[in-house]
């Protein structure tokens, strides 16, 4: 890309500079091919012809130490006081990216406070507290149930018909019992007036309740992870885990975590259902939404505090006064009907007939027009609560959000810093490693050192950035004149301690051979062979088509892995020892190299 931008005529010092790097990053000097050799020897003859400044100084320098690979003592000492004479920013960009390049006298002179800067800035802008935040997955939205659609239009429809056949019927009733005994027709019609407005009034909250509790009732049963029907790694499965955990974490005082998950079963059945349906989504990870089970987790710890966790149980207990009420009601009603028959009866035999008939159809279009209208009513009120409950919801649901995606975005480190930290953690193992083999630059042909991920693991990016770890497998790989030392070990980049680890000596016609497969569904896998053991498979990376954003391209990406994780390195110099053995020595000794010579 840099490349492409000088072709455009976009060339100066500190793009040319940044060209140098590119080319260098993570390469040895024996990796370099003649034509890249060629094109760094006219980028050096290009300097003269750049504006004087910091970056033509920076550039220079860059330049001098290709130069001075393999030059006497006394001119690696001239060229390092030019360079810790540039500013930090410049000369660690310098270091770290001719970190393979530099050999020798070179980094024997830079080492020591090269590892001091290492020691210092390794635990540097509160990394213990704050790796854990790259590696969180960035939080889905808040979502709330939505109001069920309401019925209330269709029971209005079908409410005047009915309740007019009502009417009609109920007062061709009276009026026989009126024209029978008119005293008694009277206090009869207060009493049923009486009696049906107190059934309405308590019917329609029985009623109501009912309605709910059947709807809830409808909703498809969540299985437990020990009942046979529970899928093993299904999403509503890890939702179920997360819940339980949250609100074990989250239990109130007094309460014992299993205590508490006894406690709360059937909330937690029910929040279930609702995360596993508001969220089941393709590749949604139950990660994403975790925020929001720990909100509710303690959304229920603080109700249960306040006093209002199990509200539906009064409101049980308040139907059951409703359908007392409704049931003397209904009895008193049913006992007026009946005495109205008989005032017909006494007042004249031949209306009797005419007065059941009205009872009947009284009955008949009452009850009909009495579920309209609490159909109707019922779900007026429904969907008022609903719509209420959704909005109440839906608001405390975004300020949990938006408290968490900024505490995340406040605490995650950039990629600057994680970057850093890891070439502060590279930088002491190596360190580590040729104090403990009493090695100096001088005495190494080449080194490398290859990162690969250590189960198990949590992993971050960003857009068209490298996986960064967790946890971390590294291998160093030191080639010295007597032949290959290996130090591996596991690494927690969280706190960067070490464990696990390993050394192993190599002669150089112990490697048999080295290949790489590549299988687009797992991964990367590098396997060295031994002529006196077992081969040794190492997972590069793991696959990751599926989580990279639409317009990222799988390929460029894993090349980007790749060469992060210092694979591309790594493989060229195994390979080339693997096929030349001892010859591999003689051709790419620095001091047998063809030297870097700047143009004039």
């Amino acid at each position: 890309m840099i490349s492409d931008a000088i072709a455009h005529g976009y060339d100066n010092a500190e793009v040319r500079f940044h060209w140098v790097l590119a080319m260098l990053s993570g390469r040895a000097y024996h990796d370099l091919s003649t034509e890249e050799l060629h094109r760094l020897h006219h980028a050096s003859g290009l300097v003269r012809n750049y504006v004087d400044g910091e970056w033509k100084d920076a550039l220079s320098i860059a330049f001098e130490l290709l130069a001075m690979l393999s030059t006497a003592d006394g001119e690696t000492r001239r060229v390092l006081e030019r360079l810790r004479a540039l500013s930090p920013r410049r000369r660690d960009v310098i270091l770290r990216h001719f970190d393979l390049v530099l050999t020798g006298g070179l980094k024997d002179g830079l080492w020591a406070e090269n590892r001091e800067r290492a020691e210092t800035d390794r635990f540097a802008n509160e990394r213990v507290k704050r790796v854990w935040a790259y590696f969180e997955p960035d939080p889905i939205g808040a979502r709330a149930m939505l109001p069920r659609p309401s019925t209330a239009a269709a029971a209005r429809a079908a409410l005047p018909v009915r309740a007019g056949l009502f009417a009609v019927s109920s007062a061709f009733l009276w009026i026989l019992a009126l024209i029978a005994n008119p005293a008694a027709a009277v206090i009869e019609l207060l009493v049923a007036l009486g009696a049906g407005l107190a059934a309405a009034f308590s019917g329609s909250r029985w009623w109501y309740r009912e309605h709910q509790l059947k709807a809830k009732n409808a909703q498809p049963h969540i299985p437990h992870p020990r009942d046979p029907a529970s899928p093993g790694d299904g999403f509503t499965n890890r939702v179920r885990h997360s819940f339980d955990h949250y609100f074990s974490v989250r239990a109130p005082h007094g309460f014992a975590p299993q205590e508490w998950l006894g406690h709360t079963i059937h909330i937690r059945n029910s929040l279930v259902a609702e995360i596993a349906f508001l969220y089941r989504e393709s590749r949604i990870s139950v990660d994403r939404v975790n925020w929001l089970i720990r909100y509710l987790a303690e959304d229920a710890r603080d109700r249960h505090n306040r006093g209002t966790l199990f509200d539906q149980r009064r409101q049980n207990q308040t139907a059951a006064v409703a359908q007392g009420l409704c049931v003397i009601a209904l009895i008193a009603l049913g006992v007026t009907t009946l005495g109205m028959l008989g005032t017909v009866a006494a007042g004249s035999g031949e209306s009797l007939l005419m007065a059941v008939l009205a009872v009947v159809g009284a009955v008949l279009s009452g009850r009909a027009a009495a579920f309209s209208w609490l159909e109707a009513r019922g779900e007026e009120r429904r969907m008022a609560e609903e719509t209420q409950q959704y909005q109440e919801q839906l608001t405390a649901r975004q300020v949990a959000y938006q408290n968490w995606k900024s505490f995340l975005d406040t605490t995650r480190p950039s990629e600057l810093e994680m970057e850093n930290w890891l070439t502060c953690d590279k930088t002491l193992f190596v360190d580590e490693a040729l104090r403990h083999h009493q090695l100096t630059w001088r005495d190494l042909i080449t080194h490398a050192i290859l990162m690969t991920p250590a189960r198990p693991y949590k992993r971050g990016r960003v857009k068209g950035g490298p996986w960064r770890y967790s946890r971390y497998n590294f291998r160093l790989f030191l080639v010295t004149q007597d032949g290959v030392r290996e130090i591996s070990t596991e690494f927690d980049f969280t706190d960067a301690k070490r464990e696990k680890e390993q050394r192993s000596n190599y002669r150089f016609d112990a490697f048999s051979s080295v290949q790489v497969t590549e299988r687009t569904d797992v991964g990367y896998d590098l396997e060295l062979i031994l002529t006196n053991g077992p081969a040794r498979n190492i997972r590069v990376k793991d696959a990751d088509t599926h989580q990279l954003a639409p317009d990222e391209n799988a390929r460029e990406i894993a090349e980007i892995n790749l060469a992060s994780a210092g694979f591309t390195h790594t493989f060229r110099l195994l390979e080339g020892i693997a096929a030349d053995g001892k010859g591999w020595l003689e051709r790419n000794n620095p001091n047998n190299l063809p030297p870097f010579r700047a143009a004039d």
